[in-house]
C-alpha cells in the first residue's frame, strides 16, 4: 500500500514539473500594444467597427490595417485615448461605423411575446440573454452593452431598446459646459436673510 502511495505520488511530482516546463518552454506572449489598445476598448464585442470584436479591432489598429476612429461605443473618448498611446491625431468618429449615442442603452424582452427561438442568443456577443430553446428568454441587464446585435433576428420582435437608469453604479458628474455658452446667472434675492 505504502509503495503505490509513493509510485502515484513521484508520477503526479514528475507530470506537475513536466508541465510546468512544457507551460514556460512554450508559452505564447501577446503582443503588449495589441493588449494596451484592447484595454481602452469598450468591450461590447458590438462589430460596429467593422470586425468581429474589440480584440481583432485592436490587432487591426495594432498593425495599421485600421483607423482608431471605428468605434461608435467607445466614442470620442476611446479616439482620444487610442491616439495619446499611439502618439496619432485624433479624428472625429466614421460616420460609416455609426454615431455615438449620448444615451447608453440596454434590451429587454417582452417575455410574454418572446417564442423561445434562440436566435437572440445566438447572436448576443457577450451572453446576456438567458433562457432555452421554446421557452422564455430574458436579458441579464448588468452584461448587456446595449450592441443591439439581438434585435434584427427576433422573428417576433419582442426586443425593445431602452436607457439605462441612472443609479449609484452609473451616475456621472455632468460634463461642464462647452466654452462660449453662458450659464444662468443664480437668483440670490430669494435666500432668507
Amino acid at each position: 500500500m505504502l509503495e503505490a502511495i509513493l509510485t502515484m505520488s513521484l508520477l503526479a511530482a514528475g507530470f506537475g514539473l513536466l508541465l510546468g516546463y512544457v507551460a514556460v518552454r512554450f508559452h505564447i506572449k501577446g503582443d503588449p500594444v495589441v493588449d494596451k489598445i484592447d484595454a481602452l476598448l469598450p468591450q461590447t464585442q458590438c462589430g460596429q467597427c467593422g470586425f468581429p470584436g474589440c480584440r481583432p479591432y485592436a490587432q487591426a489598429i495594432a498593425k495599421g490595417e485600421a483607423d482608431i476612429n471605428q468605434c461608435p461605443p467607445g466614442g470620442e473618448s476611446t479616439i482620444v485615448a487610442l491616439s495619446d498611446l499611439l502618439g496619432v491625431d485624433a479624428k472625429p468618429l466614421n460616420p460609416e461605423n455609426g454615431a455615438e449615442e449620448d444615451i447608453k442603452t440596454v434590451v429587454t424582452i417582452d417575455e410574454e411575446v418572446c417564442i423561445g427561438c434562440t436566435l437572440c442568443i445566438q447572436a448576443c456577443p457577450v451572453d446576456a440573454i438567458l433562457g432555452a430553446a421554446k421557452q422564455m428568454h430574458t436579458i441579464i441587464t448588468d452584461e448587456c452593452t446595449g450592441c443591439d446585435l439581438c434585435i434584427p433576428p427576433c422573428p417576433v420582435e419582442c426586443i425593445h431598446i431602452v436607457p439605462i437608469q441612472d443609479d449609484i453604479t452609473t451616475w456621472k458628474w455632468p460634463s461642464p459646459e462647452k466654452p462660449g455658452v453662458e450659464r444662468p446667472t443664480p437668483d440670490h434675492s430669494a435666500v432668507i436673510k
